[in-house]
């Protein structure tokens, strides 16, 4: 009988207290994907561990987001990235980025598509070059390419980040993806010419085509069956016009960053807070 006791309260518990510690739940499995939006280039100390045209931060909100889980991280960020680099090696020894998904990837970020045929960095430049011309004044560069920015997102962007989306979830069918958004780069109006070398004309047409983008991926998202972040509303401003520990995108001109129209430590601290809400990792 008193065996028998034994057993009975040795039962209980391990029902009332769990496994042994030997068998306690092991670290979420988690990869990283993307671009510099993912990678945080720019923002210090860098990772050691990436080849150096990548320039990724241990400060990225992947890094964040595993210190806060306590996840098993794999970061494959890069800055430059775009969709084909899931499938083709961006660099000399980097590999494509979906080589490092598997089926037992539990949760999977990224930002990605800004980068794709060249229309984020392009509008950017285009744009910049032209409010130069006119001293911030007019809308010269809406005036000059009107929807071309827009029409690529669209017909170009859009059925790429699904590609991209649909090898995702068949590298890693029972993995939590999710994907986010890019956060705004300038104001609704105004700018800020000094910082943003855009005209003020040019200001909400920049910002229509990170909308139209930003659409692309929650889109691209809803037709994968992947979780979009949202960073529209929260990142509302905190744009590169605003004052240092405000803002979460550095400008052009008096920034703090290498990196310029790119998120800061802040902005990385942000992202990271947004994907936790909305995956419910908090």
């Amino acid at each position: 009988m008193r065996r028998l006791a034994a057993c009975v309260l040795a039962a209980l518990l391990f029902a009332l207290l769990g496994a042994p510690a030997s068998q306690a739940t092991e670290p979420l499995r988690y990869v990283a994907l993307g671009d510099s939006y993912s990678a945080a280039s720019g923002v210090l100390p860098p990772d050691p561990t990436a080849a150096p045209q990548c320039l990724r931060s241990t400060g990225n909100y992947p890094h964040l987001i595993a210190a806060a889980t306590g996840a098993q991280l794999t970061d494959v960020t890069c800055g430059g990235a775009d969709t084909g680099d899931y499938f083709e090696p961006q660099y000399d020894g980097v590999a494509p980025q979906l080589e490092a998904v598997g089926p037992d990837a539990e949760l999977i970020t990224m930002t990605i598509g800004g980068n794709d045929s060249g229309v984020f960095i392009n509008s950017l430049l285009q744009c910049g070059q032209a409010g130069v011309s006119t001293l911030g004044q007019g809308s010269p560069c809406k005036d000059r390419y009107g929807s071309s920015f827009e029409d690529t997102v669209r017909g170009t962007t859009y059925p790429s980040l699904v590609k991209a989306l649909q090898a995702v979830r068949a590298a890693a069918p029972d993995a939590e993806v999710a994907i986010l958004g890019y956060p705004w780069i300038l104001p609704r109006t105004g700018g800020c010419f000094d910082r943003m070398p855009v005209a003020e004309g040019d200001v909400p047409y920049l910002r229509g085509i990170q909308t139209t983008l930003n659409d692309a991926v929650k889109r691209a998202a809803a037709a994968t069956g992947v979780t979009y972040v949202n960073m529209n509303k929260v990142s509302e401003g905190h744009d590169a016009c605003q004052p240092i520990g405000v803002r979460w995108i550095e400008p052009v001109l008096q920034g703090t960053n290498p990196v310029v129209v790119h998120p800061n430590a802040l902005g990385e601290q942000q992202m990271a807070a947004q994907a936790m809400k909305v995956l419910g990792l908090n």
